[in-house]
């Protein structure tokens, strides 16, 4: 029977709201069933299992992370859409850290619902690169270049792995110079 209120938008909602409090790992079953008041068998009508639950949380988040770099890049070019796209990935990761670590996550091609949500990740992405006037093999190498360098970065900043006494910022910032000048002198 399912239960009158809630909704697997619900479900998934809460869950972002409970990784971006707690953590990722505290997103379970049992932990949204207590947040609903109701037992763990309830929610069962409305996702398949915890795994379905994060997939569907990791969906949710990108979508939203597309939201706001699409946002940021609209009508950019060349360093000014790169740095665009950089902060806007790292503002999210920072606003919504159990929400990015669950993008983080391998989804399986089958358990893609929209297909469109990872279709815009990828033209986002490679929008932004075409206008350092690169193609195919070279969008996928400096896509994954972009990809390992934001989140190894974000990564380092939400554990507290930066101690120096240079602003984060800062840093952040020379980062991205330096991925401009790489992107620029690719070939």
């Amino acid at each position: 029977m399912v239960r009158a209120g809630i909704t697997p938008d619900l479900l998934v909602q809460a869950a972002a709201e409970l990784a971006d409090a707690d953590g990722l790992d505290k997103v379970t079953v049992s932990a949204l069933a207590r947040r609903f008041g109701v037992k763990d068998a309830s929610l069962y009508s409305h996702i398949k299992n915890l795994r379905d639950l994060r997939v569907r949380l990791a969906l949710l988040a990108s979508a939203e992370m597309n939201d706001a770099i699409g946002a940021a890049v609209a009508g950019r070019s060349g360093k000014d859409a790169l740095v665009a796209f950089a902060d806007a990935y790292r503002g999210y990761a920072l606003a919504h850290p159990g929400r990015y670590a669950a993008t983080q996550q391998r989804i399986e091609p089958e358990e893609i619902t929209d297909p469109s949500v990872v279709l815009r990740s990828v033209e986002l992405t490679q929008g932004m690169l075409r206008g350092y006037g690169l193609a195919e093999p070279d969008l996928t190498d400096a896509g994954r270049l972009l990809r390992a360098t934001f989140h190894g970065y974000i990564h380092l900043e939400l554990s507290g792995g930066f101690h120096a006494s240079r602003p984060v910022a800062d840093s952040w910032a020379r980062s991205l110079d330096a991925l401009h000048t790489t992107l620029e002198s690719w070939s």
